[in-house]
């Protein structure tokens, strides 16, 4: 299954082997009984994401996860399925539970009343399931006072109980304290008067010890990832590892009889042999406690390691095997030997296979495949890249870096983050906005003493930012230029230099947003005309998004022979037309978009050019349209 390996360590997860383990246990579940998938701990060392998406499409009725934030990271993975948070929340985590349509598990009644009350402030219900503690003594209602608790839970109007469960303390090897708290369960369940929709107690060894038909929901861990508990499971059920955890070897040695070898000297070499250096150690999640103890498999041969486990790297004894090459693929864990399974290295130093799972390849990318092929990967870190964890300075550095990454070239995407990005994130604090629906109308009528008489007609969407906005009109581009750096002008217009700039030039007609027609206050400073745009009833509006209309009328020279229009700001969606009088011949438009497509579609008429691009496109600022004549 495994491909070229470029790293000194990695972990393969088989996905076929999770739907294989998945099918065997639930034939063990009764007829009317589905299943959560735990994925707590990053689904137990082998990538909650991907866990995720093969169980929901098994039939997953919910995942589980220990805390707020696990589940919030499957969301922003884009897990849309129900999500249980098993651990007890904290009030703090209140909130993202809610934004993140997280169901948290209620253990105590304080937690309850602070839960009920930010969902009454926002008019909420949430769901909730309800643990009961029958006997392992960790979290839940405590057996004696669990139904009185239960009854003032199902009082608080803004919560929903959705679930009650427990949990077994020993479900793989205590089978009468077992029995004594299923009993206590079902005591409990007997005396509700109505039940909710999700009743569950086994875990994935209650799956196969005791599962009661009281119960309508089951949680599959360990398990459903090929690892037993309990050697008398194996009788019971046929289960697949899912995760294998590989490197390869980097130097062969030779060693006499009598040296010793690594910290402490704690092997000597009982003949004349060779050994391996492998590129895992502790720090790997390859447990310190494996020294001299555990067992490689190279070239399905199994191998001994010798001496203390370090840091970084392990020793193997290859008994001077003249086989054995420096690249040779090993496996540390997981795979078809028994010697290297979960259970039987973590029972060599009485460990915990769950322990060794969740540690293991903490430096080591996860490889997926699925009918035998690689599907996906995810990165060295155990955790996706989640843009919330990084500082502004920080997130600056990463999306400049990656955007090189991509392209390949660090001078190409250092100059697309400085002239594209860096402007949107410097002025952040200005609230920008984009522009949608943005539809510009310029009808030229027949000339007059040389000019044509022009009305332009602008209408676009965008969220208010201020309660009045600006009308720039200006016989240069030097004054203009000032304008177009400044958020609160919405419209600006470059007027011949033989014009005196006055309203008789210079008209706005109709001005208005929302349909609300707007009051307008005209300033003459020395080489432009300042129109402020207002309403009362715009500061009611200020952060919604509303419909900008702006309609002028003005005059135009006919010397000019072009007339250029420019999209000053980030938008998505623009139509231009361009309507002409018979006196005007061969108009010819040239569009200057940078975005998604430099190439927008363009259809002529008689005397009409329009100019279009797809609702959702977006075009970046600085493009612009030049029609010549």
């Amino acid at each position: 299954m495994s491909t070229e390996r470029t790293e000194r360590s990695w972990v393969e997860i088989n996905l076929d082997h999770y739907r294989a383990n998945i099918e065997q246990i639930k034939q063990h579940l009764n007829p009317e009984q589905g299943f959560m998938q735990i994925v707590k701990a990053d689904a137990y060392g082998h990538g909650a994401l991907e866990i995720s998406k093969v169980a929901i499409d098994l039939g997953a009725l919910y995942l589980g996860v220990a805390n707020m934030e696990e589940g919030k990271l499957l969301r922003l993975q884009g897990i849309k399925a129900p999500i249980l948070v098993l651990s007890p929340a904290i009030k703090s985590e209140i909130s993202q539970i809610i934004e993140y349509e997280l169901t948290p598990t209620v253990s105590d009644l304080e937690f309850a009343n602070a839960l009920d009350s930010f969902a009454a402030e926002r008019n909420l219900l949430v769901p909730i399931h309800v643990k009961i503690d029958t006997g392992m003594h960790r979290s839940g209602l405590s057996y004696e006072l669990a139904f009185q608790g239960y009854q003032k839970i199902t009082q608080l109007r803004h919560l929903e109980v959705e679930g009650i469960f427990s949990h077994f303390a020993s479900s793989e090897s205590d089978e009468n304290y077992t029995g004594t708290q299923l009993a206590k369960f079902q005591e409990f369940i007997s005396l509700l008067n109505s039940l909710p929709r999700y009743i569950h107690i086994a875990n994935s060894s209650g799956v196969l010890s005791h599962n009661d038909p009281c119960t309508n929901l089951v949680r599959l861990g360990i398990l459903s990832y090929g690892i037993y508990t309990n050697p008398i499971q194996a009788k019971l059920i046929r289960l697949l590892p899912v995760m294998t955890f590989k490197s390869s070897i980097i130097q062969i040695k030779p060693i006499c009889r009598g040296e010793t070898l690594g910290y402490n000297r704690t092997w000597t070499a009982p003949h004349d042999t060779t050994y391996a250096i492998i590129p895992v150690g502790y720090a790997d999640g390859y447990d310190f406690m494996l020294s001299n103890r555990a067992t490689v498999v190279i070239q399905n041969k199994s191998y001994p390691v010798v001496g203390r486990i370090s840091m970084d790297m392990i020793t193997v004894d290859l008994k001077a095997d003249p086989l054995m090459s420096v690249g040779t693929e090993v496996t540390l864990l997981g795979g078809s030997e028994s010697k290297t399974s979960a259970e039987e290295l973590s029972g060599l130093f009485a460990g915990s296979a769950y322990e060794l799972l969740c540690q293991i390849g903490r430096r080591a990318k996860r490889y997926y495949f699925s009918d035998g092929h690689l599907i996906s990967s995810s990165p060295l870190s155990r955790r996706d890249f989640v843009s919330s964890d990084f500082s502004d300075s920080k997130l600056n550095t990463i999306i400049e870096s990656a955007i090189s990454q991509r392209l390949q070239n660090e001078e190409i995407g250092e100059m697309i983050y400085r002239e594209i990005l860096r402007s949107f994130f410097y002025n952040k604090d200005r609230d920008v906005h984009y522009r949608s629906n943005f539809v510009h109308n310029i009808a030229l009528q027949s000339p007059i003493n040389s000019y044509y008489p022009t009305i332009t007609s602008l209408s676009y969407s965008k969220v208010l930012q201020n309660d009045y906005f600006i009308v720039a009109c200006a016989n240069s581009d030097e004054v203009l230029q000032p304008y177009f750096k400044r958020n609160d002008v919405e419209y600006r217009w470059l007027m011949d230099a033989n014009f005196e700039l006055s309203p008789h030039h210079f008209k706005l007609s109709t001005v208005s947003v929302n349909g609300i027609a707007l009051t307008t206050q005209i300033t003459r400073l020395l080489d432009c005309i300042e129109i402020k745009c207002s309403h009362p009833s715009l500061t009611q509006l200020i952060g919604s998004e509303v419909d900008f209309l702006i309609e002028t009328e003005t005059l135009y020279p006919v010397s000019s022979h072009q007339l250029s229009i420019f999209i000053t700001e980030l938008t998505r969606g623009v139509k231009v037309h361009f309507c002409y009088p018979p006196e005007v011949n061969n108009v010819e438009i040239t569009p200057i978009f940078s975005g998604q497509s430099k190439f927008p579609m363009i259809s002529h008429t008689e005397h009409d050019i329009y100019l279009e691009t797809k609702v959702d496109q977006w075009v970046f600022p600085m493009s612009g349209i030049v029609f010549s004549y």
